[in-house]
């Protein structure tokens, strides 16, 4: 059940970031990249998956089994989350200077200059 409504989640996420990528408004473009790219994290960390016990000690804390997930993935998607970061940060930048340049940040007007 889980898996289903997961699922769900991450496919109205891609499909709200493709919605956003289509349109004209360079912000909105920006702002659906970094949720795709957001929902690509997320789908990553939950291929991880739960492991049968802790990563570097059989016993975990205190002799509990617990399950844990993959730490690997996780600093994957850790430094993944920084450089997007970065991304949208310089993509705004850019949009910013469009804005400035250009007096719109509409595709459409920008092309037709």
């Amino acid at each position: 059940m889980t898996q289903v409504l997961l699922a769900v989640v991450l496919g109205l996420l891609f499909a709200l970031g493709t919605f956003l990528v289509l349109r004209t408004d360079v912000v909105r473009v920006v702002w659906g990249v970094t949720l795709m790219s957001q929902a690509a994290n997320v789908y990553l960390v939950t291929m991880g998956g739960l492991t049968g016990g802790a990563p570097v000690l059989e016993g975990g804390h205190g002799g509990e089994t617990g399950a844990v997930t993959d730490p690997l993935v996780q600093a994957l998607v850790l430094t993944a989350i920084v450089i997007g970061f970065g991304t949208t940060a310089f993509a705004l930048v850019l949009t910013y200077r469009v804005h400035e340049e250009h007096g719109t940040i509409d595709l459409g007007e920008v092309r037709a200059e």
